[in-house]
């Protein structure tokens, strides 16, 4: 599993660096032919993560609801971040996959519901969850990069 925590940090780094130069209004704009933007699809997957992992696991997420709530999946774009904010975001974004590893270590994730996801995948432990996260994580890192161009 130690391969897993591993490829989900270096997918944080590359979404990370993708931010680099980038201004609020750059992160916020949404190009013609996309639905979402660059901020959402950062948030999107600290939320995702959380939920696939915690929530499934019947534990507490660990970023704000009012972030759950605004960036699940089949949500849009609704709010604009201050710098503030979204530095708040990109810190769980690189924060999370330790305490995550940590709390696998320490066996917190016990119960799992299973979850049939959108793509046909049948998530039915957090291990399987786990890998599942990373491919999702893959396919926004794509779309991030994808809006880059446009913005």
């Amino acid at each position: 599993m130690k391969i897993q925590f591993d490829v989900l940090r270096k997918s944080r780094a590359l979404v990370l660096k993708e931010l680099d130069g980038l201004t609020l209004a750059q992160i916020h704009t949404i190009p013609v032919g996309f639905k979402n933007n660059i901020a959402w699809n950062v948030a999107h997957l600290v939320v995702t993560q959380q939920l696939l992992h915690y929530k499934l696991s019947g534990l507490n997420c660990l970023c704000p609801d009012d972030l759950i709530e605004a960036h699940t999946k089949g949500t849009l774009p609704t709010k604009t971040f201050s710098e503030e904010a979204f530095e708040e975001v990109k810190e769980l974004l690189v924060g999370l996959p330790d305490t995550l590893e940590e709390d696998f270590e320490a066996g917190i994730f016990v119960d799992f519901h299973e979850y049939p996801t959108s793509t046909g995948f049948v998530l039915n432990s957090f291990e399987t969850a786990l890998i599942f996260n990373n491919f999702h994580e893959g396919v926004h890192y794509g779309i991030i990069r994808s809006i880059k161009r446009f913005v």
